[in-house]
């Protein structure tokens, strides 16, 4: 695949905006670890891009308690591989989770 030539424009308005996405990322992030945000919530929120694109095991580390090798396991335990995005979970998927971590 042949990459696109980008002018210095283009170029910098794309790294702008994957600034300001891995940003409202990390917010999210901080906001589930406070607990101000349940795992169900952004289950729901599945569609908008900045949660949609998130790795589930980013999303699973980012809840207190839950660690990397913790994650690991619940992801092994459900059968969710490690390059699963929250958009690309099946519903069966999401309950699973929802059962696993409440």
């Amino acid at each position: 695949m042949v990459l696109p030539k980008l002018s210095d424009a283009d170029r910098r308005a794309a790294l702008k905006k994957a600034v300001e996405t891995r940003q409202k990322r990390a917010q999210l992030k901080a906001e589930i670890k406070k607990g101000n945000i349940s795992l169900t919530e952004v289950l729901g929120r599945s569609s908008d891009p900045i949660v949609g694109r998130m790795k589930v095991s980013d999303l699973l580390g980012s809840i207190p308690g839950i660690g990397k090798v913790r994650s690991q396991k619940i992801m092994e335990q459900l059968k969710i591989s490690s390059s699963r995005r929250i958009a690309g979970l099946g519903s069966r998927q999401r309950e699973q989770l929802v059962k696993e971590l409440g």
